[in-house]
């Protein structure tokens, strides 16, 4: 859920004077070395690929592979992966990667592990049955129950509540609680709609043999059982990755109670949640991953979700940084400090990482669909290559009056309507297709205008810089109109892969390679940024203006 209502009191520790301006012109020159070789493994796991990347102690690259992620569609609305191929593929790569640097695992001074978030499963760990494949974030079987959920009498007599209680307290956990709603991107309806319609997952639970599994849960499970060998070990899941799922309370930092009493769901379930610090990951056991293994005993040193590793690959450390991952969805995440903030516009409040019991929170606002978008228009034959789209679109100096509205998963905050329909609108007989381009890479750019107006307004803060990264990130188009239309300064870093380098700082900041994050800062280099043009702003705003008014011809569609 967006926010649970029923918190308790206590705010997180203060730790803004800890949080460190990251920003590349007080980058030093240099970084302290080690004199003997380090070499981090870092594992991305994510929605399209499953990849691992060699780094040493100057996070240079020495090595890499990449698999593609099996997605698979049983029926519409469902998106699934099958647990063992991923399995399998998660171990090839990481021997790859290690090759590809011409290392032996021996060499391997630590793993580390990022992960797609909300992706589940639920299993039998003890015998290795499977109630079902991993269920991923974008899977939309549990819509007819959001729906019923989000109109419910109980839903709205809750946020009235809640509401009370905040005109009462002037607490923020009970203005958070005022707008809980499900949506699909949480594992909350999903697991729902499992108990409520897989028979053998049912009867499992009433004979307490299920558990739940998240990603970065079962990668650990795996890695450190020995995929299966040792199965007494820990049920454990890193914060990053339990914030995001609607199970768990940011504001008191444990699975929430109301949602368990509310759905009657059992956490003893759910894994064990920890920080970002935990001292207690262990090793990679020497059977996990191949004959090659059996005389290593490398460390785990950090898990986390995909967006946190970004924000520390993007060095968003202090309060009011923000990034901007352009990817399979995008995600926009503002650094709001110790404190967790109650959003009300349908941004949401996670942790954005915790260590040595500080919490640090952000506020987050997702539009799922850039990835899809790029693939659909591709399959539709308006262009080769995604590579190709930034200079079709600047060969037109407008859309010729053509918008598009990327909506294959509904409209995310601030709109928030989940039942809005994808499509062109304003075609006519002259348009060519490096218009319907350009539609597309500015519709982009209108989503994610509307989420940086939203932050803005949830924290009252003006920003100053957005930090991107992911796939199309890379397209110098979508980055100066995203420049132009926010006047904001957009900076693109020289490294795309901020994910990898996140969980690469994180790991060498837990396993003593690096002491603070002081000394991360002359890992990252700004390839480009992108300066506002104020002569092009009041012609493109007025773009967005009708681009917003068509929201409505295409909303509450479905």
């Amino acid at each position: 859920m967006s926010a649970p209502s029923e918190q308790i009191a206590g705010e997180a520790e203060s730790a803004d004077a800890e949080l460190v301006d990251t920003s590349p012109g007080d980058s030093p020159a240099t970084s302290p070395i080690r004199s003997e070789a380090v070499f981090i493994a870092a594992l991305d796991v994510g929605t399209t690929c499953v990849r691992c990347f060699v780094l040493d102690e100057r996070c240079a690259v020495r090595g890499s592979a990449v698999d593609a992620v099996k997605l698979l569609n049983p029926q519409p609305g469902f998106f699934e992966i099958d647990p063992e191929v991923l399995w399998r593929k998660i171990v090839n790569v990481i021997n790859q990667a290690v090759q590809n640097a011409k290392l032996k695992p021996t060499d391997i001074s630590c793993l580390t592990i990022s992960t797609q978030r909300c992706t589940f499963l639920t299993w039998d760990h003890l015998s290795g049955e499977y109630y079902h494949n991993f269920i991923t974030w974008k899977d939309l079987r549990a819509d007819e129950l959001v729906e019923q959920w989000n109109t419910s009498w109980t839903r709205r007599t809750m946020n009235g509540f809640s509401y009370a209680l905040f005109l009462l307290t002037r607490q923020s956990r009970f203005l958070a609680g005022s707008v809980l709603k499900l949506m699909n991107g949480q594992v909350t309806p999903r697991l729902l709609y499992e108990i409520l319609n897989n028979k053998r997952l049912r009867h499992a639970l009433s004979q307490k043999k299920a558990r739940v599994e998240l990603l970065d849960s079962w990668i650990l499970y795996k890695l450190r059982s020995g995929n299966g060998k040792d199965t007494d070990v820990e049920h454990i899941t890193d914060v990053t990755s339990s914030t995001a799922t609607g199970l768990y309370d940011p504001f008191t930092l444990s699975w929430s109670p109301l949602i368990s009493w509310l759905f009657g769901l059992d956490t003893k379930i759910l894994p064990r949640v920890v920080d970002n610090g935990y001292k207690g990951y262990g090793h990679v056991h020497p059977s996990a991953l191949g004959p090659e293994w059996t005389t290593t005993r490398v460390p785990i040193a950090a898990s986390l979700s995909d967006q946190t590793a970004a924000m520390w690959g993007s060095q968003c450390f202090a309060k009011n940084d923000v990034k901007v991952t352009m990817g399979t969805g995008a995600f926009l995440n503002l650094v709001t400090g110790s404190q967790c903030h109650a959003a009300i516009t349908g941004m949401y409040p996670l942790v954005a990482w915790q260590m040595q019991k500080k919490a640090i929170y952000c506020i987050e606002g997702a539009s799922h669909d850039f990835g899809t978008v790029v693939t659909w228009a591709q399959s539709c034959e308006l262009f080769a290559d995604p590579k190709d789209t930034a200079a079709m679109a600047e060969s037109v100096a407008d859309t010729n009056g053509v918008f598009f509205m990327p909506a294959f998963s509904g409209l995310g905050p601030p709109v928030n309507d989940y039942r809005s329909a994808t499509g062109f609108i304003g075609l006519t007989p002259s348009t060519t297709k490096a218009h319907m381009v350009r539609a597309l890479l500015e519709s982009i750019v209108f989503r994610l205008v509307q989420l940086i107006e939203a932050a803005e307004q949830e924290t009252s803060q003006k920003l100053e810089i957005i930090r991107v990264d992911g796939g199309v990130s890379r397209n110098d188009f979508v980055c100066q109109f995203l420049a132009d239309l926010s006047q904001l300064q957009v900076e693109r870093a020289e490294n795309s892969e901020s994910s990898i380098m996140g969980a690469a700082f994180m790991a060498g900041i837990n396993h003593g390679i690096w002491d603070s994050v002081e000394d991360l800062k002359c890992f990252r280099q700004v390839e480009r940024v992108f300066n506002p043009r104020r002569k092009v702003y009041d012609t493109i705003v007025s773009r967005m203006d009708k681009w917003s008014r068509a929201i409505e011809r295409f909303s509450d569609w479905y």
